[in-house]
């Protein structure tokens, strides 16, 4: 119809309505068929508005609300518009007005709950827009989605809120709230005399119906808080709309509080009102599930399934396990371990639903464990119990403290007002219970021999202090002052953890008085005990730098930030005397042992790597050869395994690289002719500085590994990204990291103030060259050297090298010069008095021509060994060069086997059976066996050319402190070349090795039992499954049928009576293991398959339980446990690259192919596949929290919505039809319904990064499974974005 048609069709409408006589159904009928042959679509919001302009407020009469009603009835108008456009009339005019309010409010409790079929309406839309248009909705709230849906939560939230104001303003409450305005019904004129008011006038019947109004109000407030529906919807807003519902929570407890009529209802009180919008009322009540699936879903889906009949311990295997893998020294990392343990920390808090007193309690015990592991240490080149000590003291106290900081630092509007403080003091309350729990682990406290002293003076401050005794102003008073104490202090690991607590303010000094803490009394101090003895306190009072005060500032650590911003302001600006004194202070005790300040002596000494320039500086060489000396203690306190390891687990491993490169382009490109004598009388040179800082530098990256090891795939394996470009990559986006994380902060800090500037590797062309030569040679084979520039220094090195060897024939063939010295001399004169650079450019070609002569017989292996020697000693930077050359020679196998022999070359047949065993024994234990690689081992043993020549090299190394800083850059090279040759070049070369350190041998046959698992990808199968078996118990003899961490990872490399290695346990070595493998992808379909034959063995021993709920729960446990540990493994072997790779692309193809079920008549098929389902899911979301971690503090979320999204695109898909699947229908129900229960239950901030049409997709996919809570819930957590259909859907399924 045309506008004036429609005109015509309303004006006949209220002309009807103003005959008297007419009757209100017959109207309503005759309308009805009257407005559907206009073709007026019904219900019609043009009527809504003109029987509302009718009554309001010329025809307020009891006659014209019954047409009203009648219109209603018969679904002529929408029943939400009416009431908007009587809100908008109505509410202001209720003072004089009362009936007309208490017939609005009637109607508002008969339609304002009957919301599905108002969503059913085919003009639902132009409907909703009406309501927009008339209330301003978008306008108020602000909301950009106006959808439907979302205009619904709107008016819905909107309409109980102007009854809140409207009871606020009855009663006078209004000036009691914030705003102290009408934010909706602001009064129009207040006239008493107003045309409708049937008598004109104020009288006592009005009064009593004002009342019962407001009271009304009241009520009715209460019932949309109550009602299923409309509480649901209003939850929504409280989610996406905190600001306005903190507004709207205010509004309520003024109304609460201070109400009247709320006091005298019989049906509201303000306590109900209170609870009914408390924190207890946020998760919607669910519906009783009553079916085997149904009960199961809701177990896997609450965190009492996990804790069911499961030792504390069990919770926390991933984080034993990451603490664990932390400690291998084969492979540095850049992120910090911080980062790394907070991360799982608070996905299994999430997970597992634990509070945090369990979860601080879990991280602390797991701390424990890692310390204990290192009570008989072998000996070996890796890190020990100082690294050990410092993820206990240093690493798991800074965890804490960021977990507790990020919970105090939460914006406010990221928690409801009530309850933000009490979730600040919470935390903290239960990282101090936590402590007071740690007291009654006794045989995990017990401290290592050497930490006895630290303890026991932990102890002795907190007797102290409970004795009223002043320690002075130096909270580590020197242990010399304590030796005539003559008591008992008992200290342990507990005092360590407290004091290192306090320390970081975590705590105070009120837990000295906690009980058991202290075990005696001090009443006074022995006279002769003397107070100025050299140490911080005096140190800080003024004391100067003697080499007594050094030695004592050396040995005992520093208690505070101050005392090693003193030092760190000697080594800027004392002597060069001092400089090195401050220095050496500074890599002393406070560095190893000064857990509480560790991080700080680091950054002091990452900062003293990259010196400023003097303010007077006017030399033409760079400033940096000044600090030499001091440079030097440095690189040498630094190079140490275990010192590399603590630099790499606080992260600062692209920070050591960023300062390392430029002390390596200087000095290398400085001819030695400039010298500095220590202290200690030791005289260094430029060379040595260089040769410390590149064998330091090159520890940071596998620099001998060929390029092909980079990348497999699409998915590169773990660390494999550790190349120059990528350190400073890392380094430089710290500059201007965006996540606001403390540890992130502080790593930013410390880059910011050590260079503010962007590193890059074309700062430092010498460096640069060398890397680009160096990974040509990696990649092909050494070039000649006709016209070269090189190859005097060629010449030269080799003359060098073989001037005691008189030959007819020159050893450089392609060089026209001699390389025959004859008659040498030790004159020194033969070294040459070139710059580093130059010299490492020359050594691929030299070792080249050594080896070629070596082969062709014109040099003996003596000859060859004793050269390479010379030069390694003439410049310990070239053992680097040959490291790689040799490395890239044997990978290419042109080079003939040579015999060990004995005569020739090094025999190992001495012990060449002992270690055979020794390594058969060590696989034994894990239930790993591999006949066929110890069949074919017998004699003659052959090696390749260059590993016969690198092994010879190494063992004539001394095992002493100067030759260990490029062992430990030599030793893991050779480990690794060894590795990768034919089998049984490991046991040879451990064989070799055994003989030069018979200390060593436990640590060299461990070593070579890795290497098995290079070779036999079956036997890293096998190994895995020994984890799981190991860790569930699952009937396997050889490790505790109890399962847990300690049959997982046992008690270390530790030694028994008879000083022989113990069994180690599966996950240890696998752990010790699995970077070497250099295919991981195809850990992701072993490590499924694993789990799944792990759930069916699971079930079928859960059917010997009595009972279906006891064998699901027990049952549930273990699945789960078993996920936890396939999640964990998967992550550390592959890190994030692995983890999204699995959910990419195993997974979908999992589901897709078709799985047999076993047929065996004792397997209970339909637990093993609902089981099968949720294991997957638990694992699934699990490797997603522990790539992404469960918040978005941290850089790695960044990933999250990309293969979040993608996945969820996959079972959107297959739930809708689109990808036929192949697997079980009942495992892939499981699989989803735990997936999306974890999601949501656990981080439901997840949903929101996904995207609106999946998630809309995922939830129609659920809803044909009759998932309708599972369904609702998704569109619940997904945002704005997702509101408006959450809404719909609410009213659909729960009406």
């Amino acid at each position: 119809m045309n506008n004036n048609n429609m005109s015509l069709l309303w004006d006949t409408v209220l002309n009807d309505l103003e005959s008297k006589g007419n009757d209100p159904m017959i109207w309503a009928m005759h309308l009805s068929s009257k407005l559907t042959c206009n073709g007026v679509i019904l219900p019609s919001p043009d009527l809504a508005h003109v029987l509302v302009n009718h009554i309001c407020w010329e025809n307020n009469n009891p006659v014209s609300w019954k047409f009203l009603e009648k219109a209603l009835l018969f679904n002529l108008v929408p029943p939400l518009l009416l009431l908007a456009l009587l809100a908008n009339r109505v509410i202001p005019k209720r003072q004089t007005q009362p009936a007309a309010f208490r017939l609005y409010m009637e109607l508002l409790k008969r339609h304002a709950f009957k919301l599905k079929s108002h969503v059913e309406f085919k003009n639902y839309e132009v409907i909703m827009n009406s309501i927009d248009n008339v209330l301003h909705l978008s306008q108020i709230f602000g909301i950009k989605v106006n959808d439907p849906g979302s205009l619904l939560l709107q008016f819905v939230f909107s309409t109980v809120w102007q009854l809140v104001e409207a009871a606020l303003g009855d009663e006078g409450l209004l000036e009691l709230t914030e705003e102290r305005k009408f934010r909706w019904n602001v009064p129009q004129d207040m006239e008493l005399d107003g045309p409708g008011s049937y008598n004109g006038k104020r009288n006592e019947y009005q009064e009593i119906l004002q009342s019962r109004n407001t009271m009304m109000a009241v009520e009715l407030i209460g019932l949309f808080l109550q009602n299923k529906v409309t509480s649901r919807i209003l939850f929504l807003a409280r989610r996406n709309m905190p600001t306005h519902w903190s507004s709207f929570i205010q509004d309520i407890e003024v109304l609460a509080v201070n109400s009247s009529s709320l006091r005298n209802s019989k049906v509201m009180t303000p306590e109900n009102l209170l609870q009914l919008i408390s924190d207890d009322r946020k998760d919607m009540s669910k519906d009783n599930k009553t079916s085997y699936l149904q009960e199961s879903h809701s177990a896997m889906s609450s965190s009492a399934g996990l804790s069911h009949k499961v030792s504390g311990s069990c919770l926390w295997i991933p984080i034993d396990l990451v603490l664990e893998d932390a400690m291998d020294g084969t492979q540095v990392d850049t992120t910090s371990s911080i980062e790394i343990v907070t991360r799982h920390v608070k996905a299994l808090q999430a997970l597992n639903g634990t509070t945090w007193h369990e979860s601080f309690l879990g991280l602390w015990v797991a701390a424990l464990r890692l310390v204990q592991r290192e009570r008989d240490p072998i000996e070996g080149p890796m890190p020990r119990l100082d690294t050990r000590l410092s993820m206990l003291l240093s690493i798991t106290t800074l965890v804490v403290s960021d977990l507790i900081e990020d919970e105090e630092n939460m914006p406010q509007n990221k928690m409801d007002s009530q309850t933000a403080q009490d979730c600040k003091e919470k935390r903290r309350m239960d990282l101090v219970s936590s402590l007071q729990s740690l007291g009654d682990y006794e045989s995990l406290l017990t401290p290592p021999p050497s930490v006895i002293p630290a303890a026991n003076q932990a102890a002795a401050k907190a007797m102290l202090f409970t004795s009223g005794i002043s320690v002075g102003s130096s909270a580590y008073f020197d242990l010399v002052n304590m030796k005539d104490v003559a008591i008992n202090f008992s200290g342990n690991l507990h005092h360590l953890i407290v004091e290192a607590c306090i320390a970081r303010n975590l705590l105070d000094t009120s837990a000295y008085f906690w009980p058991g803490y202290v075990t005696g009394r001090i009443n006074q101090m022995p006279h002769g005990v003397s107070t100025q003895v050299p140490g911080w306190s005096t140190f800080m009072k003024g004391a100067p730098l003697t080499p007594v005060m050094v030695n004592a500032l050396v040995s005992e650590p520093a208690s505070s930030l101050g005392e090693l911003e003193k030092v760190f302001e000697i080594a800027l600006k004392g002597s060069d005397d001092e400089k090195i004194a401050a220095a050496s202070i500074l890599c002393g005790a406070s560095f190893i042992e000064g857990w509480n300040v560790q991080e700080h002596s680091m950054y002091f000494m990452t900062r003293l790597l990259s010196p400023p320039l003097p303010a007077n500086y006017s030399g033409n060489e760079s400033h940096l050869i000044a600090y030499g000396p001091m440079l030097n203690v440095l690189l040498v306190a630094i190079a140490p395994v275990d010192c590399v390891q603590i630099f790499s687990l606080h992260g600062l491993v692209p920070q050591l690289a960023g300062s390392l490169m430029p002390i390596c382009e200087v000095f290398g490109s400085c001819a030695p002719n400039k010298s500095w004598t220590l202290p200690t009388g030791e005289e260094i040179s430029t060379h040595a500085v260089f040769s410390n800082a590149f064998a330091l530098l090159l520890k940071l990256w596998r620099f001998n590994h060929p390029p092909l090891e980079y990348g497999v795939g699409d998915v590169p394996p773990v660390g494999a990204q550790l190349t120059p470009e990528y350190l400073l990559l890392v380094r430089n986006s710290q500059l201007v990291s965006p996540y606001k994380d403390r540890n992130s902060q502080r790593l930013s800090e410390v880059a910011k103030i050590s260079c503010p500037d962007h590193i890059f590797v074309d700062s430092f062309p010498k460096l640069k060259a060398w890397y680009r030569q160096h990974q040509a040679c990696l990649a092909s084979t050494v070039s000649g050297l006709v016209h070269s520039p090189v190859h005097q220094i060629v010449d030269t090195l080799l003359t060098m090298m073989f001037r005691k060897i008189n030959r007819n024939q020159p050893l450089n063939s392609v060089s026209g010069s001699s390389s025959s010295s004859g008659p040498g001399s030790e004159d020194m004169s033969l070294r040459p008095k070139l710059p580093a650079w130059d010299i490492l450019e020359a050594v691929p070609f030299v070792v080249d021509a050594a080896l070629t002569a070596c082969a062709h017989g014109r040099l003996s292996p003596r000859e060859l060994c004793t050269g390479l020697k010379d030069l390694a000693d003439f410049l310990p930077a070239s053992l680097a060069i040959i490291v790689s050359y040799f490395s890239a020679e044997v990978s290419r196998g042109v080079w003939t086997h040579v015999n060990m022999n004995g005569t020739d070359w090094p025999s190992p047949a001495a012990n060449l059976a002992n270690v055979e065993e020794h390594i058969r024994n060590i696989l034994a234990a894990t239930n790993v066996n591999v006949p066929r690689l110890f069949a074919g081992i017998s004699s003659p043993f052959t090696l390749p050319l260059p590993l016969a020549a690198f092994v010879s090299l190494t063992i004539t190394y001394k095992l002493d402190k100067a030759s260990q800083r490029f062992l430990n850059l030599a030793g893991p090279a050779l480990e690794a070349l060894a590795a990768g040759c034919p089998w049984p070049c490991m046991i040879v070369v451990a064989s070799l090795w055994t003989q030069k350190a018979k200390k060593w041998s436990d640590f060299l046959c461990f070593s070579s039992s890795r290497t098995v698992f290079l070779h036999d990808n079956n036997a890293v199968a096998q190994l895995l499954k020994s984890c799981f078996t190991a860790t569930l118990g699952l009937n396997n003899s050889l490790v505790s049928t109890h399962g847990g961490v300690g049959a997982l990872l046992g008690h270390g490399f530790g030694s028994n009576l008879y000083g022989e290695i113990n069994p180690v346990a599966p996950g240890f070595l696998y752990l010790r293991m699995y970077r070497s493998i250099r295919d991981i992808m195809f850990l992701r379909d072993d490590i499924l398959s694993i789990l799944m034959q792990c759930v069916k063995d699971i079930a079928c021993n859960g059917k010997s339980l009595k009972g279906k709920q006891a064998s699901l729960a027990t049952s549930l446990t273990k699945v789960k446990l078993a996920a936890q540990l396939a999640a964990s493994i998967l992550w550390i072997s592959g890190g994030q690259g692995l983890v999204q790779s699995l959910i990419n692309e195993t997974l979908p193809s999992w589901f897709i192919s078709t799985h047999i079920m076993d047929s065996n008549e004792n397997t209970p098929t339909g637990a093993v596949s609902m089981l099968s389902g949720y294991a997957l899911g638990y694992f699934t979301v699990l490797c997603g929290a522990f790539a992404w971690s469960v918040d978005s503090s941290s850089s790695v979320s960044k990933w999250r919505s990309k293969f979040l999204g993608s996945h969820m695109e996959f079972l959107a898909s297959a739930l809708n039809g689109k990808i036929t699947l192949g697997c079980d229908s009942v495992t892939w129900h499981s699989y989803v319904t735990a997936f999306v229960n974890l999601m949501l239950g656990c981080m439901p901030n997840w949903v929101g990064e996904v995207n609106i049409e999946i998630l809309k997709r995922l939830s129609h996919g659920l809803r044909q499974w009759n998932e309708e809570e599972l369904a609702v819930m998704l569109l619940e957590a997904g945002g704005l974005g997702t509101m408006g259909a959450a809404v719909e859907l609410v009213c659909q399924t729960d009406s």
